[in-house]
C-alpha cells in the first residue's frame, strides 16, 4: 500500500484544517520544506491541495505548485479547485501527475472520460468525499448522492483511481471508519486511496487489509500523533 504525505496549501503556507472549514486551519510553514521533509523520511509521493482554489480563487498558489512538482521530482497528486477540463488539462502539463476531480466530476461526470481519452486514466483521479454516506461538494457544503453509486459511475467514465474521503471524520484525528471503505472497494474495481482519519499505525494496518492502495496522512502526521516512518513500515 503507498502512503501519500498530504501538502495542503492555503495561502501560500502548508496548512491542516478540520473537516474542511477554513476558520480552523493550523499552519506548519512553508509548502516546500514540508514536502522535502516527508522526501527526506522516505516519501514516493504527495497528495497535494491548493485549499485556495477549493475556495474559489483556483489561481492562486499556481506558480508554488509548479515549483513543488519540479523541485521534489515526486509522484503528485493534485486537487482543488479544479473548475474545468482547461484547468486540467494546464495541471497536468505541467507535470503533476494525476488531477483529482471532485466537485467538477459531479458537475460535469462526462470531463472524466474526456480527460482520460487525452492524457490516460492512471492520470485521472475521481474525488469521492463522502459525507452521511452521500458525496459532499462545493468545499463540502453540498451533498449529491449515494457515494457508491458515484463511484460506480466514475469507473465506468474512465477513472484510473479513486480518492475516498470520508468527510465525518476527517481530520479529528480519531482514527478511520473501516466499513464504508471496505463497502467501496468491495464494489469497484479501479484503486481506491483514502482519506481522513489515518491516525494511528493501526488505521494504516486496516486499510492494507481491507485492500487500499493507498493512504493519506494529513493532520495526525503534522501533529506527531502518527509516525511516518512507522506508516510507511506498516504498509508494507
Amino acid at each position: 500500500m503507498r502512503i501519500f504525505p498530504a501538502v495542503d496549501i492555503l495561502g501560500g503556507r502548508c496548512v491542516q484544517l478540520v473537516q474542511g472549514k477554513r476558520e480552523s486551519a493550523t499552519a506548519y510553514g512553508d509548502p516546500l520544506s514540508c514536502a522535502r521533509r516527508w522526501l527526506d523520511a522516505g516519501a514516493d509521493a504527495l497528495h497535494v491541495v491548493n485549499l485556495d482554489g477549493a475556495f474559489g480563487n483556483s489561481a492562486k498558489n499556481a506558480d508554488l505548485i509548479r515549483a513543488l512538482v519540479k523541485e521534489s521530482g515526486l509522484e503528485i497528486e493534485l486537487g482543488g479547485g479544479i473548475r474545468s477540463v482547461e484547468d486540467a488539462g494546464r495541471w497536468l502539463e505541467t507535470g503533476v501527475t494525476r488531477i483529482i476531480l471532485s466537485t467538477l466530476a459531479i458537475q460535469n461526470p462526462e470531463c472524466i472520460r474526456t480527460l482520460a481519452r487525452e492524457f490516460g486514466s492512471d492520470r485521472v483521479m475521481a474525488g469521492v468525499d463522502a459525507k452521511g454516506g452521500e458525496v459532499a461538494i462545493h468545499g463540502w457544503q453540498e451533498t449529491a448522492g449515494d457515494y457508491i453509486s458515484w463511484a460506480e459511475t466514475f469507473e465506468k467514465l474512465g477513472t484510473g483511481f479513486l480518492l475516498y474521503t470520508n468527510v465525518d471524520v476527517e481530520g479529528l484525528q480519531q482514527g478511520v471508519a473501516i466499513e464504508p471503505v471496505r463497502e467501496l472497494i468491495s464494489r469497484v474495481h479501479v484503486p481506491v486511496i483514502v482519506a481522513g482519519g489515518v491516525s494511528a499505525r493501526a488505521d494504516v494496518a486496516a486499510l492494507r487489509e481491507a485492500g487500499a492502495y493507498g493512504a493519506v496522512l494529513g493532520s495526525a502526521l503534522y501533529s506527531g500523533k502518527i509516525n511516518f516512518s512507522e506508516a510507511l513500515e506498516e504498509s508494507r
